[in-house]
Parts: structure tokens; sequence; C-alpha cells
């Protein structure tokens, strides 16, 4: 095993005690880089100078005995949707091709106050619009388990980052299931905290109502240690919630007393893959013996839960993507003549496919005539979703579930069929429409070796027991130190 696919957990203890030095960490992260990227497709951009030198200042400052940060010489990889003030920002789309931004987003900030290494912006699909990672205007990211398989999306570049061993710990963000699908498919832990959890403060937009930054890491405590640096208030942004942030590392080797898990009929119906059916009743089955108990729970509106997350989320990525415009941010084209034509010809040039559908799809519900019957309803419908959750968490500590319907789908599978698409973040969108924290944590393979993920969700704010909850099934369980085998640029 190649040191960056150590969990982090032992990484900073190896780099706490002199054994490896951040140098060599990172040197060793950029050489898996250089010798396997070209077929996974992880990196938009690897910052291998500056990450060099972030690294030897970091071991200077050890040795000199001075004061570190959590994350104190660690690799960790940023999803290109995070504006990095030294490092491009594409957000996998034509539209801000080759833009440097001139400021960090907050958790960028945080992970430089935590002396993190930050050695990359990791691909993802146009402006985190798509399930597969197949819409980056730069070519799409394979999980590294199957290379004829998608890494799932949109943070796809990130989950297999650190399935591959590019990076202990990568940054993602879920507006849909964004984190917690691509975890899956690549077999690594991703975590959606509880929507004002993390700042969004330079997470370029897409659903504001929706988008939550989240960790990705090899184990549970991987993913714990990056929530404490990521979590805490920020008041640039005014959905960030001023709650304290738990010790979630300190907590994990206690488990959940009277362990309460809900299960909703609805999510094991016609469309769930055999295999993922029973890697879940698998993982059901572990708890069960652990003393949790197991029982039926009921959430009405969740069939509704697709609908209503494609009329909210494009409607707010309309207003939100109405600035590319070529004049105020974004590329603009030279084929025009006059001010309307350069808007179209700019915007129709430099968005994707699937970026202008879900414009168009957002204009539409947005529009006058159309706005109570499709926007206004879906708020509605929005609101009855949350109440679901709300008297289901007063029965039950979690809610566990698939994470698809299915492993990883080849590539181009989904790509001309966009309903089946959508209908794949069936499990994950209601808890961005509800606000509530999510984890994917790997559950076992398929016969042909493609991981497969357990969703757990919690009530909101208390990714505390998420997150003990998750440890417990992790302990019982080898899935999540196994790692793909590359052979040449194959695995």
């Amino acid at each position: 095993m190649t040191a960056c696919r150590e969990p982090a957990s032992v990484l900073i203890e190896r780099l706490s005690n002199g054994e490896t030095t951040s140098l060599e960490l990172t040197e060793a992260c950029l050489a898996e880089i250089t010798s396997h990227d070209g077929a996974v497709g992880a990196f938009l951009h690897v910052a291998g100078d500056s990450a060099r030198q972030a690294a030897e200042s970091i071991d200077r400052r050890r040795a000199a005995g001075e004061p570190l940060g959590r994350l104190a010489g660690l690799p960790v990889a940023v999803k290109d949707v995070l504006v990095t003030r030294d490092q491009p920002t594409t957000c996998g789309s034509r539209m801000l091709e080759g833009w440097t931004p001139p400021y960090d987003a907050h958790t960028v900030e945080k992970l430089r106050d935590a002396d993190a290494v930050l050695i990359g912006k990791t691909n993802m699909d146009e402006f985190a619009m798509g399930s597969t990672t197949e819409n980056s205007a730069f070519g799409p990211t394979r999980t590294p388990w199957q290379l004829d398989c998608v890494a799932g999306g949109s943070s796809g570049g990130s989950a297999a980052a650190v399935s591959a061993g590019f990076a202990p710990l990568a940054v993602g963000s879920d507006t849909g299931g964004s984190i917690r699908q691509p975890a899956s498919f690549c077999g690594v832990v991703g975590l959606k905290p509880s929507y004002g959890r993390v700042s969004r403060y330079g997470l370029v937009a897409y659903a504001s109502s929706l988008d939550q930054v989240g960790p990705f890491a090899r184990d549970v405590a991987g993913a714990a240690m990056l929530l404490e640096v990521l979590a805490g208030h920020d008041r640039r942004d005014g959905t960030s919630v001023d709650q304290p942030v738990p010790p979630y590392g300190q907590q994990l080797e206690k488990p959940v007393d009277g362990l309460r898990i809900g299960i909703c009929p609805d999510h094991f119906g016609d469309g769930l893959d055999p295999e993922v059916r029973e890697a879940v009743e698998r993982a059901l089955d572990i708890y069960r013996g652990l003393g949790a108990d197991v029982q039926e729970i009921e959430l009405p509106h969740s069939r509704f839960a697709v609908a209503c997350y494609y009329l909210v989320a494009p409607s707010e990525a309309s207003s939100n993507l109405a600035r590319y415009d070529g004049i105020h941010y974004g590329r603009r084209t030279d084929d025009h003549d006059g001010l309307v034509e350069m808007y179209s010809n700019s915007r129709g040039a430099a968005f994707g496919t699937e970026v202008k559908r879900r414009i168009m799809l957002g204009t539409y519900a947005l529009s006058a005539g159309y706005y109570d019957a499709y926007y206004l309803k879906a708020q509605k419908v929005r609101r009855l979703i949350q109440q679901d959750y709300s008297q289901a968490f007063a029965d039950v500590d979690v809610i566990a579930s698939p994470v698809a319907p299915t492993p990883a789908v080849r590539l181009g599978q989904l790509t001309d069929d966009p309903l089946q698409m959508y209908l794949a973040d069936a499990y994950t969108i209601s808890a961005n429409l509800a606000g509530l924290p999510g984890v994917s944590i790997p559950a076992g393979f398929s016969q042909d070796g493609r991981p497969i993920g357990l969703q757990l969700l919690a009530n909101a704010f208390t990714e505390d027991r998420l997150l003990r909850a998750a440890a417990m099934h992790e302990r019982e369980t080898d899935w999540h130190l196994a790692t793909p085998t590359f052979a040449g640029d194959a695995c």
C-alpha cells in the first residue's frame, strides 16, 4: 500500500512522530498522480510546486518546534467549485476556463489555517450539475476500481482522488448527493453535513438552498477529522449556523447505546439492484448483531423528492448562473453582432448541454404563469418532506438506505438518458431538501468488483451521532481497507 492510501489519522501520527515528512508524503502523492491520473482523470489542476513548497515549510516549522495546525503536512485535494487564490477554479466549465480567483473560499482558508498541503483541484460535473462527472468540459473521471465505469458525481474527482491514493483527504460539495454517491462508487467515506454547518462562502453556487461542502476520506475517522476543520460559523455566509463544533473524532470510539435505525420500505422497491439490496441488508444485520433496533418508518412524501428537487435546484441554478453572460463574468465570444447576440453566443458556446438543460428548466419554472404551478408547489412539497423526517427522527436515531440504485455505471450509460440520471439521485436528494447530514460508508462490492455504499442520515446538526453510528459498522467490517490495484494505467 502506498503512503497516500493510509488513513489520514495514521498519516498524521506518522508525521507527528517523525516516521515521515510532509515533503515525502506529498512527493508520494504526486508520484501516484503522475503515474495513474491519466487513466482516472481525478484532477483538473495539480499544484506540484506550491504543494512542495508548503510541505517543506511545514517540515521546517515542525523541526523548529513551532505550533502546527490539525492537518499539518497532510495533502488534501479540493473540488474545483471552491475558489482558491493561487490555483485555477473552473467548475469543470469552459465558461471559467483559465480563471484564477483573487481570494480563498472559507473552507480553503480553514485548510490553510490547519496547515494542510493543497495538492490540486479535482474534476467535477460542470457547475456541479450531474451524477457521473461526465458533464465536465475537460473529460470524465473514472472510478479507480473499474476504469470503464464512472466515479459518480458531481464530486467524482475528489472521491476518485482519495480512492486511488492521490490524496488521503479531499473536499467536495453536495447539492443532491454529489458527495455521497461518488463516495459509494469509489469505495470511500463521504459526508454531507447539515445545511449551515460548513460555510458556503467561496463555493461557486449551483442551488444556494441545497449546496453544502463536506469531506471525503478513507475511513470515518478521517471524515470526522476533516469535518472538524471545515465546520464552524462564518459571518460572511448568511446561512452559516452559529453552533459549537463537537470534537467528532474523540467521540467515535463510543458506540450509540440503544441505536435505533429506521428503514423506509419505499427505498427497497423496484429498480434497486439485487447486489445493492444484499449489501444494505447485510449492513443492517451487522447493526442488529451490535444490539441496534431496526424498525420500519414512513416517509410518505419521499416519492415526490425527485420531481421536487428538479424544480427547486434548476430554478436556483437559473438565477445563480445568470451572471455568466460574457460581460459580468465568464468567457466572451468574439462571434456576435450586437449585445443580445453576444449574450446568447457566449453562453451557448461556453455552457455544456446539461447546464443549458437545467437553466432552461429553471427559467421555465420561474416564468410568469408557471411560478405557482411549479416552483411554489415544489417548495410546499419540500416542506412536507422536511416534516416527514422530523417525525421519523422522533422515533429513530439514523435512517439507513442505499446510496444509489446500482453500483457505478459504465461510461456513457446515462449521458443520453437524463431522466435515468436524475432518478439515480432518488435516495440522496431528500437529505438536501431537508437540510440533513448524511454519510456514505463502504458496505461491500458487486460480483465484478464495483464498490457499494451504505447511506446513513441523521437529524440536523447531529453529525456526532451520525459519525458514531457509521464507525460502529466500520469496526465490524474491512470494506474501507480495500484499495484498487493499478497495473500500469489499468486497475
